[in-house]
Formats: structure tokens, sequence, C-alpha cells
């Protein structure tokens, strides 16, 4: 038998370890998340998306097809993710428990109006702004935090709120007075568009927090990326098809036609789904917050691949944004461990746990 002294120290062991792991989870996903964006700008240049952007100028329907492919590729690359890990039971499963997988369908489609929102900035203002356009999210995470489980906003979290805003003031602002003005270039939709990045990663990260207390991290980022696609093909797809007439199966027909395009595909599944896989790995173990803030880092790695790959310096407004976002993150999210665990209103949060924890197989 273990005296308590030596119980307690295993207890601080194991969970150094897990706050060790959370952080490496996380530093992952932003190193990933970045790279993704080399890839993701790049298969523009690629044959049908650089006749649709710079021919026809049907720069939407360039980022609907390619969001659409970037889905059915990180799908593919997380199903083979479960099933090398032996979850494939366990994915199956967790489908059929509804209070729990249905969670995955909102932040499915958040998450997928988060990427496409990223492919429609890249193609009309560019992959600098697209990447740190993202970078607002903590905002809408701390607000949802707020609203859906009670939490408080304490003074360093509203310090932290305030940095992260000015940052995207200093992000969006030049580009959007410019467009007021009608000295810019035309890419008020690719704003938009930003805005729409970071709403929807910000309302995926709260919902995916909840869902990951009751199931397990592998089989919830590989629902979350089931029902976005099943969103795409039941919803997106067909809307797009209507809308766009022959040209969508025109085009879709052209890029599954093109090594290079399926090069740049398979690059931007495996970079886009271990991503996912190290984010939705980190909040377990070190808290949706601190891997929201960590993960944050991937807007100043982004501008540094795209330097390496493409040298062109972002705007200067980019690296200076990013970098006030970045440290609006870690004090948003980085309060003393005593603070945490009395920000959450316990008994108003929690009415959704109990309830979908009856049925969650790994209660």
């Amino acid at each position: 038998m273990l005296d308590p002294h030596e119980a307690e120290q295993l207890r601080t062991d194991y969970r150094n370890r897990q706050v060790r792991w959370g952080f490496i989870w996380a530093i992952w996903c932003a190193v990933l998340w970045g790279a993704w964006y080399v890839p993701g700008s790049a298969i523009y240049n690629e044959r049908p998306f650089a006749d649709l952007v710079n021919t026809t100028g049907e720069k939407l329907l360039a980022s609907t097809i390619v969001a659409f492919l970037n889905a059915l590729a990180v799908l593919a690359a997380v199903f083979v993710w479960v099933a090398v890990l032996g979850k494939g039971k366990d994915y199956v499963r967790t489908l059929r428990q509804t209070r729990i997988s249905r969670w995955y369908l909102p932040a499915g489609l958040a998450g997928g109006l988060a990427v496409f929102g990223t492919y429609v900035a890249i193609v009309y203002v560019g992959a600098g702004f697209a990447a740190v356009a993202g970078l607002l999210y903590p905002i809408i995470g701390a607000v949802m935090a707020k609203v859906w489980y009670h939490e408080r906003i304490t003074s360093r979290a509203a310090i932290g709120i305030v940095v992260i805003v000015a940052g995207g003031v200093v992000i969006f602002a030049p580009g959007l007075i410019g467009e007021l003005t009608g000295t810019g270039t035309g890419g008020w939709i690719g704003y938009l568009a930003g805005a729409i990045t970071f709403v929807g990663w910000g309302t995926e990260g709260a919902i995916a927090g909840r869902a990951l207390d009751v199931s397990d991290p592998d089989v919830g980022l590989t629902l979350r990326f089931t029902f976005e696609v099943a969103i795409w093909l039941v919803i997106a797809v067909p809307v797009t098809a209507i809308l766009a007439g022959g040209a969508f199966w025109s085009a879709l027909g052209t890029a599954l036609a093109s090594p290079a395009v399926w090069l740049m595909l398979v690059l931007m599944g495996l970079t886009f789904a271990f991503c996912y896989v190290s984010w939705y790995k980190s909040f377990p173990l070190i808290g949706v917050g601190r891997g929201q803030a960590i993960a944050a880092l991937y807007g100043p790695l982004a501008l540094i691949w795209l330097w390496l790959f493409t040298f062109q310096w972002p705007g200067i407004q980019f690296v200076i944004g990013s970098l006030m976002a970045v440290v609006g993150s870690f004090v948003l999210f980085t309060e003393r461990r005593g603070i945490l665990e009395i920000v959450r209103a316990v008994p108003a949060a929690s009415a959704v746990a109990p309830a979908i924890a009856k049925e969650s197989p790994h209660a």
C-alpha cells in the first residue's frame, strides 16, 4: 500500500505529464495549422482554380470547390487515423449515442463555415490575411462561455479581450477603410469571410469543449468532420450545383483529373487533419482555453510558412495584428489555477453534461 505522501506525489507526477503533453499537442496544432495555409493557397495556382480566379472571375465557385475537397481530404485522413488506433467501434458506438454525437453536428457546421471563410478570404484578400483573421476566435469562445456556460469574465480576461480586439482592428481596419473609401481592391467579400472564419472557429471551440467532456477526442474530431462532409453533400453541393449549373461539375471534374490538385489535397488533408487531432487532444489535458491560446500561435507561424514557400512578406499590419492577438489570447486564457476553478458557474453550466454523460460510452 502506498502511503498518502507517495500517492499524492504520483497524482502530481501524472497531472504534470498530462499538462506537458497538453502543451506539446497544442504546439503541434499551431505548427500544422500554420503549414496548412501553404497548400491551401497554392492550390489556386492549379487548373481549374487558376482559370476560375484569374480568367472568369468566379472566385466564390473556386473557393466552394476547394473547401468541399478539403473537407473530403481531411475526413479521409482522420478515418485512417481512427482505424490505425483501433477506434472504429468507438466511432460507431459514439455516433449512435445521439445525445453525444449531436453536439458534433453544430461543431461541424461552425467549423465548416470557418474553413469556407478561410478559402474565400485567401482568394479575395490573400493567404496572409486569411491566416491572421481567424486569430480573433478566442473572443467568440469567451463570449459564448459567458452566455452559454455562465462563466465569469474576470478583469484579466477582459484585458485579454481588449488586446485581441485591438489586434483585430490592426488586421481588418486598413483593408476595410480602403473598401469603404473606394481605394480598396473590391475584396470586401474577403473581409466578410474573415469575420465568418473567426466566428466559426470560436463557436466550434465552445461546442467541442462541451462535447469532449464525454467523448474520446479522436472519435469526436472524426464525427465533427463526418458531419461537415454530410452538410456539404446534403446542402452545400446541391445548392452550388443549382446556382452554378454545369460550371460546378465541369470544374470539379477538371480538378479531380489533375495530379497537382491531388498532391495539394493530400498535403491539405494531412496538415489540417493532424492539426485538428492535436487541437482536440489538447483540450482535455490543459483545457479548451489554454489549448486555443497556444494554438493561436498558428497565425505568426502561418506567415512564416508562407514567406518561406512564396518569398512574399505579408503586410506589416498582419504581423503586428497577429502578434497582438496572440498576446491577448495568452492574457485571456492564463488565469491562475485557483481562478480557473471558480470562473465556471457549475450549477448553471452543468445542465448539459450530466444529461449526455448518461449515454456516454466513456462515462
